[in-house]
């Protein structure tokens, strides 16, 4: 069949890949190239959470620097996750995630040759770009071609591999940093060849609809949801240093943010292509599951980031030691997001297991809630897998659950508002988390040094450059960073129970069989 282009030429009709019903071995051929795209960018925002101590130390950075390292990177995809989302709704979807492996690879590289922290954060920005396109371009792709009902069983594997990345990095580095001849420059290095493999696996078994419209692009919404999601992450990095919290340089940024986000809603309500839809935002399902995704990436980043501080300051822990003891995390999630995804792929029910995964996150983050320097290994280690079930249970399916509300034709920008604020939550979290940390341990330290008889003779950077300090200074940081890794997690539980309301609230509408919807889910 042909088509007639505005100059009354016929052209070729554009493959229309959708509704062609694909089989198994097709499905896991292009799924095996998107899961190893997505695993080396999930893997890039850990791995370096148990080479941190050494990175920070090699490159003698701060605390502050220590938290920004991750957020950088989870900031950047956070802000580029709907602009990628639209654009897989507008052009093709598979240019565009080989656009954004393509971005991460380059940043991988840059980030190996940083030589000062600077350097590093920015080019984990230029990695977090090409994440927020590998994310939200996956998720996109999958709603392209797998129904809803089915995707559940799909939707397990994409989980999974998530939770595995999530979890294995933290172990990945810090065997990578211990081995002699890699050190923590390879971090960074190791992601790009599974990156490229996947590139050519795209190359040839991914072929999708190319779907041509006349748009123009929402410009001013990207910008300005940057600037929304940034200032607040800014001004909880410097307020309580460079400034105290109840101050005018913290009023400028909260209202800056403010005025943002106000200028954003404005314009996403009068573009006809906005980045984030509002219409898709105010529908019920979509609503709850962005209040409960936010929570649930706070304690999917912030318990995969700073438990392995824990056991490497607090414990006492090489990089890959610490690496082993969070496997029980890694487990967990492998089985939370397999038995979930086979559970409601075979029923299409999916809140049940919302609130289950909500409940054990909730837990799983008290119980961290309650350890500090003394505390057995064994107990964090069996309180970070209830965090890990709860985890997988939760990561994919409030994905799945929003893309059964909207028709094939919107899932890219729909899939993406959840990823956005799900990465926004971790961005945030690890922020907010770190900032709370600092303060504490700085307190402590100070604290306790002034009642030995020993006055600080450097600022943060002596604090993780333990192997420099005396042995007495040692042990009091040791204390520190493990008391006030209990609060954190504190906070971290707090938050994590928004996640069990909002799952609560949300009508189960059992998943569709269907691609598109038809007039009788619409109503």
């Amino acid at each position: 069949m042909q088509l007639t282009d505005t100059k009354g030429e016929l052209s070729p009709e554009p493959p229309v890949a959708a509704p062609v019903q694909l089989t198994h071995r097709e499905i896991l051929e292009i799924l095996f190239g998107l899961l190893a795209a997505l695993f080396t960018a999930i893997l890039s925002s850990t791995i370096v959470s148990n080479a941190l101590p050494t990175i920070i130390g090699d490159l003698n950075g701060s605390q502050t620097q220590y938290t920004w390292v991750v957020t950088a990177s989870l900031l950047a995809m956070t802000v580029s996750t709907p602009v990628w989302g639209k654009l897989s709704d507008l052009y093709n979807k598979k240019l565009l995630v080989q656009t954004s492996i393509i971005v991460f690879v380059i940043g991988s590289v840059l980030a190996g040759m940083a030589q000062n922290v600077p350097e590093l954060i920015a080019m984990r920005v230029i990695q977090g770009l090409g994440m927020g396109g590998l994310t939200a371009n996956a998720q996109s792709i999958i709603g392209s071609i797998i129904p809803p009902r089915e995707r559940g069983r799909y939707s397990g594997y994409m989980g999974a591999t998530m939770a595995v990345a999530t979890v294995s990095g933290p172990l990945l580095g810090g065997v990578i940093v211990d081995t002699p001849g890699l050190g923590w420059r390879w971090t960074f290095y190791v992601c790009v060849p599974l990156a490229l493999v996947s590139l050519v696996i795209l190359q040839k078994y991914l072929h999708i609809a190319t779907v041509r419209r006349s748009v123009r692009i929402d410009y001013w919404g990207a910008i300005l949801i940057a600037i929304a999601a940034s200032l607040p992450l800014i001004w909880v990095s410097f307020a309580g240093n460079s400034f105290a919290w109840m101050s005018w340089q913290s009023a400028v940024y909260l209202g800056g943010t403010a005025v943002a986000v106000g200028l954003a809603i404005v314009v996403e309500l009068r573009h006809p292509e906005p980045m984030v839809p509002l219409k898709v935002v105010r529908e019920r399902t979509t609503a709850l599951a962005i209040i409960g995704s936010i929570a649930v990436g706070v304690g999917m980043f912030g318990s995969s980031v700073f438990i392995g501080q824990y056991f490497q300051i607090a414990g006492g822990r090489t990089p890959t030691e610490a690496g082993l003891l969070t496997i029980p995390l890694m487990v967990g999630s492998l089985i939370g997001t397999i038995t979930a995804g086979r559970m409601i792929s075979r029923t299409g029910l999916w809140k049940r297991w919302l609130v289950l995964g909500s409940v054990l996150l909730t837990l799983g983050l008290g119980l961290l809630a309650t350890i500090d320097h003394r505390t057995p290994e064994w107990h964090a280690m069996a309180f970070i897998a209830f965090v890990g079930l709860g985890m997988g249970m939760l990561l994919q399916n409030y994905v799945l659950a929003v893309q059964n509300t909207v028709d094939v034709s919107e899932v890219g920008a729909t899939s993406a508002v959840v990823a956005f604020f799900r990465s926004l939550g971790g961005a945030v979290g690890v922020s907010v988390l770190g900032a709370i940390l600092a303060a504490q341990v700085k307190s402590d330290v100070t604290s306790k040094l002034a009642g030995l008889g020993i006055k600080p003779s450097g600022g943060e950077v002596s604090l993780l450059d333990l192997k420099n300090l005396p042995a007495p200074v040692v042990e009091v940081v040791r204390g520190a960073y493990g008391d006030a890794t209990g609060t954190i997690f504190l906070v971290a539980a707090g938050i994590a129970a928004i996640s069990l309301v909002t799952s609560l609230l949300m009508k189960e509408v059992p998943l569709r069989t269907t691609l598109h919807m038809s007039d009788d889910d619409q109503d």
